[in-house]
């Protein structure tokens, strides 16, 4: 029952900021809360202030998506004070259920690219949910004060996305974007085109906050329609219990009010809002009420989950359940079984492990958590390695311990044909290294799409590759090119199953026995390969201690003592060189195990070690598959 009427809400306007990872999406919301008066002269602000969460700070990338606002008072707020309500999305396509979420939230989106490296794989996977929500879009060429940037190309490139993106539903509207020229880490924008490397003519961003109010348009609503609100993203505070954020489509949402909540499987409970808070630069203010195009967090609904509806009570009208893209990725998440199990974590069993997963869900719409045939481990399913890397470790920083699998794809089977998960992957090398990485790929059955030579000694390469080839991949590529190369990729498509993928060539060296390392093993070992070890750590039977330099397994005696003998030794002074051993973190981990090998992942250590340790246990199953 809609009337006709729309009204607007001229003092507000919300925007998302989507971009590929690294090109300056939180250093902008910086310069933006900077410049709006949000911070006090002398306040001590960190930088990336949005990034709050530790593993966010270490690894310098979004994780989550976060909502902020910025009170605009500026010489073009004619009409008095606009308020900005930005997402910060992540740039990671692994994160993309974030960004989904961040864009049921706004009326339009700013799309962020480097004026050097151009639009990259994940710019694609953005701009592509934001042409199909329809969402108007302003270009950021962003880092125009790069020594190598090139402003005009990127433009072009863009435009040639745009065209790339658009079916034939598609408005040719979508075309006409403004494009904006910035420096966020100077906070200097310009609708002029500076010159490649030089700084925008502006001194400060009026011209992007300009053309923000200009493009994207303020929230519509019919002002006859009663209460709707969409839950999009889901917080917790320690007083308030869990905290729903929610964009207000219709009506007035008030504090103390009793409303009906429409959840996911139809039913509908009256509720009451105990709390409301919205969002002023970094802090939640308790407000009285909430109009239309509003983003709240709404306390008092304890058990509330992404995608329901807050609606009157008289005239509940549930909105469509958000959906996201399927998961690609599935990794085994057990407790942790080995003979060293309890040391350092304080989390160990199965019940508490459940419990941590199953809250991980709720404010996670692209996870999924599966039984497996044994009770205390669980399929979990994501977007991708990196996604599934940040959960284990978040995990294990809480004093979890856990053994984790090898990560697999998701297959599906379409008309009786099993088909696998294939990624757009674009590589970014100097010329030298084309032919090593060609043959890397050509192993892992990629699929050349194109390759473009800018002339300044970089190519781009672009293939279509199955997903489990990409396991491990990052490592491998990093050593071929020397540390230079660049890599993204995105999901693209379910292919027919593309028949075995050797991705390692190299077998590993199991320990033995259980006992401590001893240099003098590790130097009669050093030879066989590359060891993970180091002298004095603890080992047991069926650790990987290092990487063979052969093709198979072998079992070695790591913890080997020195004859003792009352001969004196004419070298017994001489130190035993040993070569550093290669500590992996928890992401190479993952690439480097093989199928019947898992990771045991406690708060003090990454192992990796068989799934099988007994070495009679292997002998047999390896008979048996002969």
């Amino acid at each position: 029952m809609k009337s006709a009427k729309t009204a607007i809400r001229p003092d507000l306007r919300n925007v998302a900021i989507i971009a590929h990872v690294d090109h300056g999406k939180t250093t902008l919301v910086d310069s933006m809360l900077w410049q709006s008066g949000a911070f006090r002269a002398n306040q001590d602000v960190a930088e990336r202030v949005m990034d709050s969460m530790d593993l966010e700070r270490e690894k310098g990338i979004t994780i989550l998506a976060k909502n902020t606002a910025i009170r605009y008072s500026g010489v073009h707020a004619t009409d008095g004070p606009v308020v900005l309500n930005i997402v910060d999305t992540p740039g990671h396509a692994d994160f993309g259920g974030e960004v989904e979420r961040g864009l049921e939230m706004v009326d339009g989106v700013l799309l962020l690219v480097d004026a050097s490296e151009g639009p990259l794989p994940q710019t694609r996977f953005v701009l592509r949910k934001a042409l199909a929500k329809k969402l108007p879009v302003v270009l950021v060429v962003n880092k125009v004060d790069r020594p190598d940037s090139r402003i005009k190309e990127v433009v072009d490139e863009t435009y040639e996305l745009f065209m790339d993106l658009m079916d034939d539903s598609t408005d040719h509207s979508v075309l006409d974007f403004p494009v904006v020229y910035a420096s966020a880490r100077a906070g200097r924008a310009s609708l002029n085109q500076p010159e490649d490397g030089g700084m925008p003519d502006s001194e400060n961003l009026e011209p992007l906050f300009e053309t923000l109010l200009k493009a994207i348009p303020a929230p519509a609503y019919d002002p006859e329609m009663p209460l709707q609100a969409h839950v999009t993203n889901l917080d917790a505070s320690p007083y308030l219990g869990r905290l729903a954020l929610c964009r207000v489509h219709a009506g007035t949402l008030r504090k103390g009010q009793q409303v009906a909540w429409c959840k996911q499987d139809g039913s509908i409970a009256k509720v009451k809002v105990v709390e409301l808070l919205m969002a002023e630069a970094l802090e939640r203010v308790p407000v009285e009420s909430a109009g239309p195009g509003d983003i709240v967090a709404v306390a008092g609904i304890a058990d509330i989950t992404i995608g329901e509806t807050l609606a009157d009570p008289e005239n509940p009208i549930a909105l469509p359940v958000i959906t996201v893209d399927e998961p690609s990725i599935s990794m085994t998440i057990g407790t942790n079984t080995s003979p060293l199990a309890g040391r350092s974590g304080t989390k160990l069993t199965a019940r508490l492990l459940k419990n941590r997963l199953d809250s991980e869900l709720i404010g996670n719409v692209s996870l999924r958590v599966l039984d497996t045939e044994r009770p205390d481990a669980w399929e979990v399913q994501g977007r991708g390695e990196l996604q599934l890397a940040i959960l284990v470790e978040l995990m294990r920083r809480e004093g979890y311990e856990l053994t984790v699998g090898k990560p697999q794809v998701v297959t599906r089977m379409v008309d009786g044909k099993l088909h696998e998960p294939v990624e757009r992957l674009t590589v970014d090398v100097p010329e030298d290294f084309v032919g090593a990485v060609t043959q890397l790929l050509g192993s892992r059955k990629g699929r050349m799409e194109q390759m473009i030579n800018h002339g300044t000694g970089w190519v781009r390469l672009e293939y279509l590759v199955p997903a489990r080839g990409l396991i491990g991949f990052r490592t491998e590529f990093l050593t071929e090119t020397r540390g230079t190369g660049l890599l993204h990729h995105v999901f693209e498509k379910y292919e027919p199953w593309f028949g075995e993928v050797r991705t390692r060539p190299n077998g590993s060296l199991v320990a033995d026995r259980t006992g401590q390392v001893t240099s003098f093993a590790c130097f009669g070992l050093q030879e066989r390969g590359s060891l993970f070890v180091e002298p004095a750590t603890d080992v047991y039977e069926g650790m990987i201690v290092g990487e063979n330099s052969r093709s198979e397994d072998m079992d070695v005696n790591i913890c080997k003592e020195k004859k003792l003998t009352n001969m004196r030794s004419s070298t017994a002074d001489e130190l035993e060189r040993l070569i550093p051993p290669r500590l992996l973190s928890l992401e190479q981990a993952l690439e480097f195990c093989r199928e019947d090998e898992c990771i045991e992942v406690t708060p003090a250590a990454v192992r990796i070690r068989k799934v099988l340790l007994a070495k009679v246990d292997r002998d047999k199953t390896r008979n048996r598959n002969k």
